[in-house]
């Protein structure tokens, strides 16, 4: 296997974007590594908030470069939303001067205060790596979040390039104008390095599986419309059968093979890497420079069998069912199978006499994908930002709108073309939609993780603004956090593939939904090979490392553990999604 064709003549910026859970960290750390070793001085940047850099370098980053040990060259960092915002916070609010009034700092704050504040303020720190922040580095990889949340961000230099121009009021939840004027230039800057083919390369990474394949031709598109035409594409965890006969094997090279052989279009024509599954987890220096190497002959040796003894998806759905009514949230690493169990909890719980709203967060649903027909008493959509931003607006227009003058609706309509108004919108669309489980099943299939907890983090915003607007008042207030925190009310259901990256992952976000006071109420491993009874030597060394991760799991990471196996045949349509419950 030969370095990646994009490392023969790399752009100084290499962007690795795609699905959720495709590989893009281990590829861009591969990248980064190989060109380092070179000779090159690389540094290695996470955009995700859900970053897990740090367990695949085995280094604690920070929100500055941090030299890798072992890797001479190379240095990486994670740019710390938090952190991000409280600076940009600072900023603003030395915008106002020293003659302001507390009152009106402390409404910039509460402005400020916002998950969509928080991702601008992040697209500011990349935005300066972009316009000559790093200029010490011979090259600088991105390792993006999933695709929803990377395309928001590239397209918000131009976002809001449009918006600012000849807009004297500010946005409405970013405050005062003069607080993103001053980013104004930077903005430009970064747009016109973003679609610069001499500069910048992206890099579209895609597993061999339909969904992720769908989602990289479409981001494809996306990202040309965008004017980012440099575009190669990277094929990661191609399997090939070492001989047949082997029925598991024999399924999944299949299924890899069709794939392959119907790639869309667009993504065909893209100058191609095909990266093999590796027996190996890829964390830790050594892995990481192992995957673009032929991997050393697996050897045959004798069947392997975890002993495993949880309970699947029927069990589970039982004992949900047993409620009668409630909301179901599916969560986790983007790439585990969220879509899949989430659908099959639906139909499971159909199957039983239930009605069910089976429903996504995820900027890129498939969920209809998935289903793929029609069920009684099963309603399938998704929480569309496009169709949700508009009838927000149209809300505030009917409603605090309705006594302004002509000019004065004009100024608020064009405040309202804020690149922040999507989140609000998408908000009060999650908000109405937890709100139907108090008479029914909702299954929520949410974003890949960051993306996620951005939600959660707007609905403990909504929360305490709530409380506070309303005081010492008669009865019990009720906020979408308060009902995510009821056991009773919701169940959260985190999903990871039994390797050590997404259990890593699937155990960080439980401690955030802990620090929310959200308790998960199961764990689904999806994807097992533990009890397939395949002799494939590659396969075999896989499961040898997927047992230790289920005992991880089993160790105190879940209260109740469940188990979808690996099936050669995608579960996609009502029938064979009813089979696994």
């Amino acid at each position: 296997m030969n370095d990646l064709t994009l490392l023969q003549q790399p752009t100084r910026f290499l962007f690795f974007t795609g699905k959720g859970g495709v590989g893009k960290t281990s590829l861009s750390c591969a990248a980064a590594l190989t060109l380092a070793d070179q000779g090159k001085r690389v540094l290695l940047v996470s955009t995700d908030p859900a970053s897990n850099l740090d367990e695949m370098l085995g280094s604690r980053l920070s929100d500055q470069p941090v030299a890798i040990p072992g890797a001479h060259n190379l240095s990486a960092m994670n740019i710390d939303p938090d952190k991000a915002a409280e600076d940009y916070r600072l900023r603003v609010l030395e915008q106002l001067g020293p003659g302001a009034a507390e009152a009106e700092r402390d409404t910039v704050r509460e402005q400020l205060s916002g998950a969509c504040t928080t991702e601008i303020a992040a697209f500011d720190e990349f935005v300066g790596l972009l316009a000559g922040d790093a200029a010490e580095y011979d090259h600088v990889i991105f390792d993006t979040a999933p695709t929803g949340h990377t395309l928001r961000l590239l397209s918000l230099p131009r976002a809001w390039t449009g918006f600012l121009q000849g807009n004297d009021r500010g946005a409405s939840c970013l405050g005062p104008h003069s607080g993103l004027k001053m980013q104004e230039e930077r903005f430009r800057t970064a747009l016109k390095t973003l679609g610069n083919p001499a500069t910048t390369s992206i890099i579209l990474v895609t597993r061999a599986d339909r969904g992720a394949v769908r989602e990289a031709a479409r981001t494809s598109d996306e990202l040309r419309a965008l004017g980012l035409g440099n575009q190669q594409l990277v094929v990661n965890g191609v399997f090939r059968a070492a001989a047949q006969g082997d029925a598991v094997a024999d399924g999944l090279a299949r299924d890899h093979a069709e794939v392959m052989a119907t790639l869309p279009t667009n993504l065909a024509s893209l100058p191609r890497t095909e990266v093999p599954l590796r027996s190996f987890d890829m964390v830790g220096l050594p892995a990481l420079r192992a995957l673009f190497r032929e991997e050393t002959s697996v050897g045959a040796t004798q069947a392997v069998s975890a002993d495993l003894d949880e309970l699947g998806l029927s069990v589970m759905v039982d004992a949900l069912a047993s409620a009668g009514r409630g909301l179901v949230m599916v969560m986790g690493k983007g790439g585990v199978g969220k879509t899949t169990v989430a659908a099959a909890i639906a139909v499971g719980l159909v199957k039983r006499g239930h009605r069910v709203h089976l429903t996504t967060t995820d900027p890129a649903a498939h969920v209809s994908l998935v289903v793929d027909g029609s069920l009684e008493g099963l309603v399938v959509d998704r929480i569309d930002p496009s169709i949700e931003t508009a009838r927000y607006i149209e809300k505030v227009m009917a409603t605090k709108g309705r006594d302004l003058d002509d000019a004065d609706r004009a100024l608020m309509r064009e405040d309202l073309a804020s690149p922040c108004t999507e989140e609000v919108a998408v908000f009060h669309a999650f908000s109405r939609i937890v709100a139907e489980a108090r008479g029914a099943f909702v299954v929520m299939d949410t974003a890949p993780t960051g993306h996620t907890l951005l939600l959660l983090d707007a609905t403990g915003a909504y929360h305490r603004q709530m409380t506070q607007d309303m005081g010492p008042v008669q009865g019990r207030i009720v906020t979408p956090l308060m009902r995510l925190q009821d056991p009773d009310y919701t169940k959260v259901i985190l999903v990871a593939l039994p390797e050590t990256t997404p259990v890593s992952e699937a155990a960080s976000l439980q401690d955030d939904l802990r620090r929310a006071r959200i308790e998960p109420w199961a764990w689904v491993v999806n994807r097992s090979l533990a009890q397939t009874g395949t002799t494939d030597p590659l396969l075999q060394r896989r499961i040898r490392g997927e047992a230790a991760q289920i005992e991880r799991i089993r160790g105190g990471l879940a209260q109740r553990l469940y188990l979808l196996p690996f099936l050669a045949e995608p579960p996609v349509g009502i029938p064979r999604l009813l089979a696994l419950t």
